[in-house]
């Protein structure tokens, strides 16, 4: 049997399991694998500039593609803690990505050796699985168990801490017998289905909740297709935007208290049974239990058997792969439609579209500094159908989500649960490394980007092109926003005067930073739009640049600074704040409230 290095073997093994791109930063305690990639030559490397940022990158990267595996290696100490948020935000939204740091030598373990730290309890928290390996012969293993666990059941992160002195160990190892281990994923029973579609059957007002896990299972096919055959309306999550197209007469609208759309809360509240796919009631999807779960039943299907009835207890629990369930529902359903066994729910799928064509919030604004609900009208009428939104957190996130788009799945590239500012800017990086022919577009806040700038150095060195749509109001929006509930402004303002702005120049006084010298400093190139007649050629500009230099490019937007976005506490309490685009003869308006005629439906 060959003998060769543990750090060898284990890149052998990456190999095998598919891994063509990683992303890290390099430090001595994890140099003598950097030395085993370099030696094979068959893994690129992307460098970065913050390890959490590598750790962002391989998120963005999983995100991108089915089947994919997001890498991120860094050094020992403080290398794996800056990781420890790019696994929270991985783990949280059900996300294989592959963590690599090296570690003191065994003998100094535990001792406060320099850049020491017991990285292994600090991850399992945010982990499927953190291990430090303490023998060299069982790295292969480790690695082989570690795709494993990733991609099983309910994805999610793992972590392998490798010692020095166990990377340079001398093993065995046989890379020729090598084969990945069979994955587990559970799948329903054609017996639960039919009980599940008996519920929907009782039902009067059915809709579907579409969650992440759905487009995980590469299962968005299949669930357009039981929604045609049942003619129920879909109503999709935020993690699962994108698994039915915007544009489908079944699409209800998401619901939820800050990305949602009117429609689609109102739709929900008019429902009488909800069948939940692949997701995990969310609380900014549902608000509070007592009112979202009232006068209606619900079945929930997901691949993780913790998550039914962890939120609220379910009237009927299936543990299953989205696909593989949806795959039953497909048949069921077609045989009982044959059979003349399912409802027609035409004038209830009428009802929804009704409400989707006529209950809109208002989005062209001709005002200078700009509305940036006029930023999101303008994104529409020109990136087209296969345009990828990389995304993560405030009020740029929520607006997008309400204004914006999506007609296919793994185009909405959006941090969920855990919503870390910084991420986007290495997410849509770490996309544009796993695709180099989609079209990318990010979405930031001024805040969410300068968390994490310098990666955009990394998109220049690289060639990562991609456009960085910032929306710049000078503020922490949303957290200004939270605070009216506290009667104060404090601490969210990010505007000063730059005393490097010079006379004549293209900079906003009083918005502080200049981020078109920023991107400029780092390899990039930015364009600022301060009026609505600028958008058309700002996008032309932007796209120009990019494809000239192939570097990524910033559109900054000078947006007017206090915007408050549609939410609320409650899906049936939303404060609009902003006037309807148009009514419905069959809709009115009472006390700042919208009914549609006697249905009964009320949407603040």
């Amino acid at each position: 049997m060959p003998k060769m290095r543990a750090v060898d073997a284990a890149v052998r093994v990456l190999e095998k399991e598919g891994i063509k791109c990683a992303f890290g930063v390099p430090g001595a305690a994890i140099n003598p694998f950097y030395s085993a990639m370099k030696a094979r030559g068959s893994i690129r490397h992307i460098l970065a500039r913050h390890v959490e940022g590598a750790s962002h990158m391989a998120d963005g990267y999983t995100r991108a593609r089915h089947g994919n595996v997001g890498v991120c290696i860094g050094t020992s100490g403080p290398a794996g803690t800056d990781m420890i948020t790019g696994l929270y935000t991985a783990a949280a939204d059900s996300l294989p990505i592959l963590c690599i740091t090296g570690q003191a030598p065994r003998s100094r373990l535990y001792k406060e050796d320099f850049q020491a730290v017991d990285i292994e309890s600090i991850a399992k928290p945010v982990t499927k699985w953190a291990v430090t390996v303490r023998e060299p012969g069982l790295v292969p293993m480790v690695f082989q168990q570690a795709f494993h666990v990733m991609r099983s059941g309910r994805p999610g992160p793992v972590l392998i801490d490798l010692p020095i002195d166990v990377q340079q160990a001398e093993i065995q190892y046989d890379d020729e017998t090598y084969e990945p281990l069979p994955l587990h994923q559970p799948k329903a029973s054609r017996r639960q289905i039919e009980r599940a579609l008996d519920f929907l059957d009782d039902a009067e007002l059915p809709l579907i909740v579409a969650g992440g896990g759905i487009i995980n299972a590469e299962a968005t096919d299949l669930l357009v297709r039981f929604a045609e055959i049942t003619g129920v309306p879909v109503v999709p999550t935020l993690m699962g935007w994108g698994s039915i197209p915007d544009d489908h007469p079944l699409m209800a609208g998401m619901v939820g208290l800050q990305t949602s759309h009117r429609y689609g809360n109102a739709t929900f509240l008019r429902s009488d049974f909800v069948l939940g796919i692949g997701n995990r009631w969310a609380n900014r999807h549902t608000g509070s239990i007592e009112t979202y779960t009232k006068g209606r039943k619900f079945v929930h299907v997901d691949i993780e058997p913790t998550q039914i009835g962890r939120v609220f207890p379910p009237d009927f629990g299936i543990v299953s792969d989205a696909g593989a369930a949806l795959e039953l529902f497909v048949e069921i359903a077609a045989e009982r439609k044959r059979t003349g066994k399912l409802k027609d729910r035409s004038a209830w799928a009428k009802e929804c579209e009704h409400r989707k064509r006529h209950m809109l919030r208002k989005s062209h604004f001709d005002q200078v500094p700009l509305k940036p609900q006029r930023v999101y009208e303008e994104m529409n009428g020109h990136f087209d159908r296969d345009t990828c939104y990389v995304t993560t957190i405030g009020l740029s996130q929520i607006a997008g989500a309400q204004f914006l788009h999506v007609y296919k799945p793994r185009n909405w590239i959006n941090c969920g649960q855990a919503g870390p500012l910084g991420w986007t800017l290495p997410a849509a990086l770490g996309v544009r490394a796993a695709d180099p022919n989609r079209k990318i577009v990010a979405l930031s806040g001024d805040y969410d980007f300068q968390f994490m700038v310098e990666e955009l150095a990394v998109g220049a060195q690289h060639k990562l092109p991609y456009l960085h749509v910032v929306v710049n109001n000078s503020y922490l929006g949303l957290i200004r926003q939270a605070q009216r509930g506290f009667e104060m402004d404090f601490e969210v303002s990010l505007a000063f005067e730059n005393i490097n702005a010079k006379d004549g120049s293209d900079t906003v006084p009083g918005y502080g930073v200049d981020h078109v010298a920023v991107a400029e400093g780092l390899g990039c190139k930015a364009v600022r739009v301060k009026s609505p007649n600028e958008f058309k050629d700002a996008f032309a500009r932007a796209e120009a640049l990019m494809k000239e230099h192939q570097v990524p490019v910033v559109i900054e937007f000078i947006l007017e600074r206090v915007t408050n976005i549609a939410m609320g506490t409650e899906v049936n309490g939303v404060n609009e704040f902003e006037e309807i685009l148009c009514l419905d003869p069959g809709l009115t308006i009472e006390n700042g409230w919208v009914s549609m005629g006697e249905q009964g439906v009320a949407v603040q």
